[in-house]
């Protein structure tokens, strides 16, 4: 049977709890392990909702991550730069021998280096917040500059920059947007990153940018490659662990018995699991991981063909029972490491140390230093994106 409940996957998760997957991936998960979904070009891949066959297909070298293979199950129409976006759609070697350019600043050692940064930058910022009005927009004012700040300081991207970036950022990674538009975003953080790159050619810093300019010069690499490498990371190194800022921030302010927890202690045991329960709870990535088979794969009793489309819904995955028990509960308490909001396998997400880390910086601080934040407007009237390939909200008015 082909499902098409997800003909306009992801689904809204307007109709339950807004901190939930969409009701209609609990239905799917629940009658089987793999279903055929029909998705907006016709094309029936298989949507994967379990955890242990998510992470099994993941690490599995038959699956590939390679966008300009026949049957890759693309979330809409536009499509910008798939072949051109660093190393995130494709396969090894040529996935792993990017990917390694880049691997250093992002090793646990180097990101612990960051830390008394991060945490300058989040106390900083919170300073802001005190002596200036309220109410205030946290994502404005907190939630986004804080991961923007440091993949800016890491990359070598001016911060002034900022507007550009997430502007066009903002337009890639949603779907209400038109396609031309998301074209030219693409294109203009493209160019962008590329004049950057140039500029480091004469004056480079300590920073990735410059690291990826000397990759160029010794012919390891071509500009528009180090461009696309450059917009992944930039993306990516601020979208995500903004929305993780803010959505977790209010799931604990709806939840003040888990927020306490976070609050009152300064146990960084307790941060660290703190910050990996709340990765799987929320699991911000709203379109799911997606891969195409490279062969046949037999597994949960049906036969994945050659060709055939797949998608990991990891958001469903992290609230199956058989891998964590009463998974509809936020338990900062939990054992959560086995979640995979960051993906599976080879291409896990080479940032989740630096996010990581962001996220106890900022989960250990905000509600310390202001132990009175509440929202400042009714849930119903927060706008969430429903309408993105990353959820969260678009605003969070809090006070204090």
């Amino acid at each position: 049977m082909v499902h098409d409940t997800l003909a306009a996957f992801p689904m809204s998760r307007a109709a339950r709890c807004p901190f939930d997957p969409p009701p209609g991936l609990h239905e799917l998960r629940d009658q089987a392990r793999l279903t055929r979904v029909r998705l907006w070009d016709g094309s029936t891949p298989w949507l994967v909702t379990r955890h242990a066959e998510q992470r099994a297909l993941l690490a599995d070298p038959r699956v590939s991550s390679d966008a300009t293979r026949p049957g890759y199950p693309f979330p809409g129409p536009a499509r910008p730069g798939a072949d051109k976006i660093g190393f995130i759609l494709m396969d090894d070697p040529e996935h792993a021998r990017l990917r390694r350019m880049v691997t250093a600043p992002f090793a646990i050692r180097r990101v612990e280096a960051l830390r008394p940064a991060v945490q300058k930058i989040v106390d900083d910022l919170i300073d802001d917040l005190l002596a200036g009005p309220k109410p205030v927009d946290l994502v404005e004012a907190f939630a986004l500059p804080v991961p923007s700040l440091v993949i800016c300081r890491l990359l070598g991207v001016p911060y002034a920059d900022h507007d550009l970036f997430q502007g066009h950022s903002r337009n890639l990674i949603s779907r209400s947007v038109p396609v031309e538009e998301r074209n030219a975003s693409f294109r203009a953080l493209h160019d962008y990153l590329s004049r950057l790159l140039e500029q480091k050619v004469t004056r480079p810093g300590d920073d990735l940018l410059s690291q990826l300019v000397a990759r160029v010069e010794a012919g390891e690499l071509t500009l528009a490659d180090a461009a696309g490498i450059g917009v992944l990371l930039l993306i990516a190194g601020h979208e995500t662990t903004a929305n993780m800022i803010a959505l977790g921030t209010l799931v604990l302010l709806e939840q003040p018995d888990q927020l306490a927890l976070l609050r009152d202690g300064d146990d960084p045991k307790l941060v660290a699991g703190a910050v990996e329960e709340l990765l799987r709870f929320l699991n911000i990535t709203h379109t799911g991981l997606r891969r195409v088979a490279l062969a046949d794969i037999e597994i949960a009793g049906v036969i994945v063909r050659a060709g055939e489309g797949l998608i990991f819904a990891n958001d469903i995955a992290n609230r199956d029972p058989d891998a964590f028990p009463e998974p509809a509960a936020l338990d900062l308490t939990r054992d959560a490491r086995r979640h995979v909001a960051f993906g599976f396998g080879v291409h896990q997400c080479l940032g989740q140390p630096l996010a990581r880390m962001e996220l106890q910086v900022v989960y250990s601080t905000l509600y310390r230093r202001i132990p009175t934040l509440r929202r400042a407007t009714g849930l119903d009237d927060i706008p969430f994106k429903n309408d993105g390939q990353v959820y969260g909200v678009y605003e969070l008015p809090v006070s204090w």
